[in-house]
C-alpha cells in the first residue's frame, strides 16, 4: 500500500492538482515498461492539467478524478470550503504559502463557518488540506482522501495488465467538474470510445457494507443507462467478483458530466465503499479494494 499512500499524502485539491499530475507523468513513465500494454500518454495545455492513456483499441474509458476536498484561506482568519469537507473543530490542516509551509488548526462560529487557528496570518488563496495519518491495519486502510487516491490507485492497478482501454486523470470533480466535458469530446472523436466506468470511491450506508466487495452503483442522483448497469453486473457474476448493488438518491461523480454532454456515453459508477467520507478518517475494506481492481481488470476486458 506504499502508492496509495504516496498518493493520499500529495496536495492536490480542486483547481490545484498540479503536484498530482507531476505525479502521475513521473509514475507512469517509469512503470510503463513493466506493464502488458505500453500506452500512448496524453497531456499538455490542451488537457490542462488532465492526463489521458491510450492502450491499443479501446473500447471503454476509465475516468479517476485528482483533486481532494479542502479549504481556500479568504480574508483574515476565514476559510472556504473546496467541495465538502466534513470535518471536526481542531482537526490538523496543512499547505504552504509564501512565508513556508503551514500546519494549523480548524475552527468553527457558532454559526459554523470555518476559520484558521495559526500564529500568523496565511497568504489569501493558499488551499489547505487535511494532514495526512496513513494508518494500514489487517483488514483496513483509514486516512483523508481516499476519495479519490483510491480511484487513481485502482487505475494505475488496472492499467499493469491492460492492452486494449482508455484511462483518463481528471480533475475539478469535487467542486462541480467541468474537465470532463471536454476530455470526453476527446476520447469519443479519437476513438469511438462511448463506455466509462466512474473509478471512485463510495459510502457505507445501510445497504453497502464493509468487505461485502465493491458496490456496482446503479443509481445515485443521476440515473445510468439500465443496459449497461445490467451489463456489468453480469461480468461481475460470471468472473465471480464480490459485488454489492448500491441504489441511492444524491452523490455524483464524473458520471453526472458524461450524461449531459453531447456525446452517446454509456457509464455506471463502480467503487468500493468507505466509511467516513470527505473526513480525514476515510475507511476502507482491503477485500473491497481488491474485488474493485478484480472487476475493472475483468470489465475492461470484457465490456
Amino acid at each position: 500500500m506504499k502508492l496509495l499512500q504516496q498518493l493520499c499524502e500529495i496536495h492536490a485539491p480542486s483547481g490545484n492538482e498540479i503536484r498530482m499530475k507531476e505525479f502521475l507523468l513521473k509514475y507512469i513513465t517509469k512503470e510503463k515498461k513493466n506493464w502488458k500494454g505500453k500506452p500512448t500518454v496524453y497531456h499538455g495545455d490542451e488537457f490542462q492539467d488532465n492526463i489521458i492513456l491510450k492502450f491499443g483499441k479501446p473500447r471503454t474509458a476509465i475516468f479517476a478524478h485528482m483533486d481532494s476536498i479542502g479549504f481556500t484561506v479568504r480574508y483574515y482568519n476565514q476559510l472556504l470550503p473546496i467541495g465538502s469537507p466534513d470535518a471536526e473543530m481542531g482537526t490538523k490542516l496543512v499547505g504552504e504559502d509564501s512565508l513556508g509551509p503551514i500546519e494549523c488548526e480548524l475552527e468553527f462560529d457558532k454559526d459554523h463557518h470555518a476559520f484558521y487557528k495559526f500564529g500568523r496570518q496565511i497568504d489569501r488563496g493558499t488551499e489547505l488540506t487535511y494532514k495526512i495519518n496513513f494508518r494500514d491495519t489487517k483488514d483496513y486502510i483509514e486516512s483523508a482522501y481516499l476519495d479519490n487516491r483510491l480511484g487513481i490507485y485502482n487505475a494505475l492497478k488496472v492499467a499493469e495488465t491492460l492492452k486494449d482501454g482508455v484511462i483518463v486523470f481528471s480533475t475539478w470533480e469535487e467542486h462541480g467538474g467541468g474537465a470532463v466535458p471536454y476530455l470526453a469530446k476527446f476520447i469519443h472523436e479519437q476513438w469511438n470510445v462511448k463506455q466509462a466506468l466512474i473509478s471512485d470511491i463510495t459510502w457505507v450506508s445501510d445497504g453497502v457494507d464493509h468487505g461485502k466487495g465493491v458496490a456496482i452503483s446503479m443509481r445515485d442522483r443521476n440515473i445510468p443507462r439500465r443496459a449497461f448497469v445490467n451489463k456489468i453486473i453480469d461480468v461481475a457474476k460470471k468472473r465471480k467478483v464480490p459485488y454489492q448493488l448500491e441504489v441511492e438518491g444524491m452523490g455524483s461523480s464524473d458520471g453526472r458530466e458524461l450524461q449531459v454532454s453531447p456525446y452517446p456515453f454509456d457509464w455506471c459508477f463502480v467503487g468500493a465503499p468507505e466509511h467516513n467520507a470527505h473526513t480525514p478518517d476515510e475507511k476502507v475494506h482491503k477485500r473491497d479494494i481488491k474485488s474493485m481492481i478484480d472487476l475493472y481488470s475483468w470489465l475492461m476486458k470484457d465490456l
